[in-house]
């Protein structure tokens, strides 16, 4: 029980098992000259999902830490600038229905909530326009930053549109050489588990077994170690979001130096909704539906709608979504991440960073020894339950709040029986006071914090009744936020090129390193 946990092995590759690997072994770099080791083993014959193009800002912080250049990233991985999410004809269905999730703050968020200001103001400005400048520059197309901004610094918060075939590649090649990784291509065929349950190791046709002291599941959606092996139970969530289907297509531009949008596009369908994604090369494009609500043939002629003349004749891919997690994420000396650990449709680009911040946590609580192994597992499984929740929440407002009645899947959506209890309590309170950072927004590293809901409420039309006397003593404050906010907006507007020009500049010069 007092034996080093030194040998980790992950199972599965692709964006989970790669981002885990190479967080884990870089965290851990000065242990490597003394036995720690980290084993990537993965199928040669298992393709990668490969549609989970958006990601969260903290991708920066994480590929920075495991020494990515991201003049590499942007030219190896199809990379391009995402500065948010517009959501288009989800409040009403009109055509100029929309409203920007972006990636920064209100201004002065953490001093004063302007939201209530907001509220009490004639003006018919957007939310999102009134307290940020970021849906501006995604309305004009320009890139977060300059050619003269140092990597992963950024003049606007950003996170990234990428190709994740690509991105696999790409930390594979930088895992193995830089950070120490050996890497196994076999396949898995058994798991050998101990009297105690735990896992002592893997058996492969090409490899025979593989032994370690902590396993990490990256098997995606068939779970073959937590799942299968210990028997974890799956908890379905299709009682909550109801899209279980997506049909992808990859969408060429009409010509090489085409505009690429700086933030995802999610236009909302009769059962579901279409995500856009620019990346340098092409368009990632996909229908994610309710398969109880239309079926697969309506919902490509949906997808083929949206696309016009230029997407007739391209193929289709369809992947199923079964929403949900599995109950528990870590067991004995078995932790899963990724698709392995659950999977919920890609409305907000959960996927990655719950990746990002798995990997974390397990390589920042290494444990030290098995006999503190659980201890580590039950912190573990409380922190990654709760965000699985918080996602599934803020998922499920942007059809709670949606006012379509053209088709049984959006009024089934606001069937209370199918909105979890907390949403709905939160809610509750939100018809009187604007969320903010107390509304049980407290934990160090929320994937949705406060600012995030604002900006999904206000710009699907929701109305909290605000005491106005209680906008009295910040007023000045607010007041002076919101002309900094107009301020920068301009300066922004001015200095900031077009997306498609900076990411031609990083490709030709690259970034200058911090």
């Amino acid at each position: 029980m007092t034996k080093p946990i030194q040998n980790i092995v992950v199972v599965g590759g692709g964006t989970a098992g790669w981002l885990a690997a190479g967080i884990i072994a870089a965290r851990h770099q000065a242990r490597m000259t003394a036995g720690f080791t980290v084993t990537l083993v993965e199928s040669p014959n298992v393709p990668i999902i490969g549609v989970g193009e958006g990601t969260w800002p903290t991708l920066r912080s994480t590929l920075q830490k495991m020494g990515v250049a991201e003049s590499d990233f942007f030219r190896q991985c199809d990379a391009t600038f995402k500065q948010g999410a517009r959501f288009v004809r989800w409040t009403t269905g009109e055509d100029s229905d929309g409203y920007y999730h972006p990636l920064m703050p209100p201004q002065g968020f953490s001093q004063v909530n302007l939201a209530p200001h907001w509220l009490d103001d004639e003006d018919t400005r957007s939310f999102c326009d009134t307290v940020c400048p970021q849906g501006e520059l995604c309305d004009l197309g320009l890139a977060p930053k300059t050619i003269t901004t140092p990597e992963y610094q950024g003049v606007a918060n950003y996170a990234y549109h990428l190709d994740a075939g690509k991105f696999a590649a790409f930390l594979q090649k930088h895992c193995t050489e830089k950070l120490g990784v050996r890497h196994i291509l076999a396949d898995v065929r058994s798991v050998e588990l101990a009297p105690d349950g735990d896992i002592t190791s893997v058996v492969s046709d090409q490899a025979g077994g593989i032994k370690g002291d902590l396993f990490v599941d990256c098997t995606g959606f068939s779970s073959i170690l937590l799942g299968k092996a210990l028997g974890v139970p799956f908890k379905d969530c299709s009682d909550v979001l109801f899209c279980d289907t997506a049909l992808a297509i990859q969408v060429p531009y009409d010509e090489p130096q085409a505009p690429i949008a700086s933030h995802t596009i999610s236009t909302a369908q009769s059962a579901g909704w279409i995500w856009d994604i620019g990346v340098q090369s092409r368009r990632g494009v996909g229908h994610v539906f309710s398969s109880r609500h239309i079926s697969d043939e309506a919902a490509e002629q949906e997808l083929r709608a949206y696309l016009g003349g230029t997407g007739r004749d391209l193929p289709v891919r369809k992947i199923k979504i079964r929403s949900g997690h599995r109950e528990t994420f870590w067991k004995n000396n078995c932790v899963a991440v990724g698709l392995a650990a659950g999977f919920l449709e890609p409305l907000e680009a959960s996927a990655i960073v719950l990746i990002e911040m798995s990997a974390k946590l397990i390589a920042e609580q290494m444990p030290a020894c098995r006999e503190v192994m659980d201890i580590i597992a039950a912190r573990f499984n409380a922190v990654t339950s709760y965000r699985w929740g918080r996602i599934i929440d803020f998922l499920k407002l942007h059809y709670v709040l949606s006012k379509r009645t053209d088709s049984a899947f959006w009024i089934d959506n606001r069937d209370p029986a199918s909105v979890p209890e907390r949403l709905q309590t939160l809610l509750r309170l939100w018809k009187h006071q604007s969320p903010w950072f107390f509304d049980e927004f407290d934990r160090l590293e929320e994937v949705f914090p406060a600012a995030s809901y604002q900006y999904v409420l206000y710009g699907m039309g929701f109305r909290t009744e605000i005491n106005l006397l209680d906008n009295v003593s910040t007023r000045a404050s607010a007041s002076r936020m919101l002309e900094q906010n107009q301020a920068m907006a301009r300066r922004l507007r001015a200095d900031l090129p077009k997306n498609r020009d900076l990411i031609r500049k990083i490709i030709d010069h690259g970034l200058q390193t911090i």
